[in-house]
């Protein structure tokens, strides 16, 4: 049963970790661009749930209200005003960007709130728990995990079925065609952005729930993310929710054979996909 309930606890964690890959899986797939502040993004939305919640007297879930399209906006406003300015044929400069926003992030956070870890008092939500044929799960994991698929499934949804997803799609693929059909390619990308980023702020607020938070714990939330995005194949959201899963099991299967073999589990098991099979599980059909 303590095996039954490592895969359990894992798949749970995997939710988590399809947040945090959602965002950067939609980014790289319309506009091809590798976010390295993606991590710190979630530590700064945390931390400005923290501040939302401390100054209005809010729960961090009501919090939301506030973080999200604040981070959206940030977001839209970032694209718009710096990153698009060294998008082009070369991949280096935007990388170099993200790579000095987070370094910003990282320090301004500093700053602001010091380095001693921060959590977000969320009451009863974070110890509330169901039991259920031998198994006990928290609230607050299932929360996480059923948000993972409503925001994955709605992110699909937009895709295909709506006008500003064909517009990503569009630009996507051909973005000199889709600037000859009319669509404003900064604003698409501005778009992305935003809708990137208001994903990541929920991973943020619900990952400030789950566990104490520092402003150096960008980086661990990215390789994270990264390694979910693509164990599940680049391109593809679901896929994305299952690499997650995937992740996350083998960290809890990991931590259930010795406690120190955790996080190094995850690492191997992402490793031994990119062995077998470099594009993933469930790559993005092309064509």
């Amino acid at each position: 049963m303590e095996w039954v309930n490592a895969v359990v606890q894992g798949t749970l964690l995997g939710g988590l970790y399809a947040l945090f890959a959602a965002g950067l899986s939609l980014i790289f797939g319309v506009m091809r661009l590798v976010n390295i502040a993606h991590g710190d993004l979630i530590v700064l939305a945390a931390y400005l749930a923290l501040s939302t919640a401390a100054g209005l007297g809010l729960h961090p879930l009501a919090a939301l209200t506030v973080v999200v399209p604040a981070m959206a906006a940030a977001g839209y406003a970032l694209q718009r005003g710096l990153i698009n300015r060294t998008m082009g044929g070369d991949i280096l400069p935007p990388l170099l960007v993200t790579f000095g926003l987070s370094v910003i992030i990282q320090n301004g956070l500093l700053m602001g709130y010091t380095a001693d870890p921060q959590k977000l008092q969320a009451g009863t939500l974070e110890t509330a728990s169901l039991s259920a044929l031998g198994l006990t799960v928290g609230v607050l994991p299932l929360l996480t995990f059923a948000l993972a698929v409503a925001v994955i499934g709605a992110l699909q949804w937009m895709f295909y079925r709506t006008a500003l997803g064909r517009a990503f799609r569009a630009t996507s693929d051909r973005q000199d065609v889709a600037q000859l059909m009319g669509l404003n390619r900064a604003h698409v990308f501005g778009l992305a952005m935003a809708l990137s980023l208001a994903v990541t702020a929920l991973a943020g607020v619900l990952l400030g729930i789950r566990t104490a938070f520092d402003p150096a714990g960008g980086g661990a939330r990215l390789i994270f993310g990264f390694e979910a995005v693509i164990i599940g194949g680049l391109g593809n959201l679901w896929g994305t929710l299952a690499g997650g899963v995937i992740l996350g099991v083998a960290q809890a299967v990991g931590g259930q054979i010795h406690p120190g073999f955790q996080i190094l589990a995850g690492h191997l098991v992402f490793l031994a996909v990119l062995a077998v099979r470099p594009r993933g599980l469930f790559p993005k059909m092309e064509g």
